[in-house]
């Protein structure tokens, strides 16, 4: 008898009407949250593509970039350092870089670059982030007495020749790591992106 007297209508109203509202209060209040999840307009800029100009770039000079909050150095080899390469073999830790992690397939050549003058590498030492000093002069340093060029990281004691790849005996463990990039014309780079399959540059 207690059912009488009761408008089921009504209830069934007021049970989705506070259904219906509790559902949208609740995707309100969830919104800062799932918002607070995504990467920040700071943190996506840092992680895009960079594009680099060269033209103005000189022989053996060094342009550094940022991206994805790592210094990103381009250089301009002269011939007289890409010929020392060879000889430096029997010195180095992984002269053939075969480390895939260091040295993506379209770098994977004498040079560890897409075209041999212009050298693009990440410019944090293997052994504990810090950033080598560029020694391009090929001549006897106090670190090396037969230095041909290359990277020296004062901290460790470090060495890297003019491709980034590492000495034996020294701290850090593999060569310096060539970032994704591509030419996009024959003056402007652009890193953080791979060349096409195929592509030649």
């Amino acid at each position: 008898m207690a059912e009488q007297g009761v408008d089921k209508g009504r209830r069934r109203f007021l049970t989705a009407s506070t259904a219906i509202v509790g559902g949208i209060g609740g995707a309100f209040a969830a919104v800062p949250f799932v918002k607070s999840w995504t990467p920040s307009a700071k943190a996506q800029t840092a992680g895009a593509p960079v594009l680099t100009d060269i033209s103005k770039l000189e022989m053996n000079a060094r342009k550094i970039e940022m991206w994805r909050g790592k210094p990103v150095w381009i250089i301009r080899r002269s011939q007289e350092v890409l010929d020392a390469l060879p000889s430096l073999d029997s010195r180095l830790r992984d002269p053939d870089s075969t480390n895939e992690e260091q040295t993506p397939e379209f770098a994977k050549n004498a040079y560890r670059s897409i075209r041999p003058e212009i050298l693009v590498l990440e410019g944090v030492c293997t052994h504990l982030g810090c950033s080598p000093l560029y020694y391009p002069e090929m001549i006897p340093q106090g670190f090396d007495t037969e230095w041909k060029g290359g990277f020296y990281c004062p901290c460790h004691q470090s060495r890297f020749d003019s491709a980034g790849r590492v000495f034996q005996g020294v701290p850090a463990p593999s060569n310096l790591r060539v970032p994704p990039y591509h030419f996009v014309t024959d003056t402007l780079i652009e890193i953080g992106v791979k060349p096409a399959e195929g592509a030649a540059a």
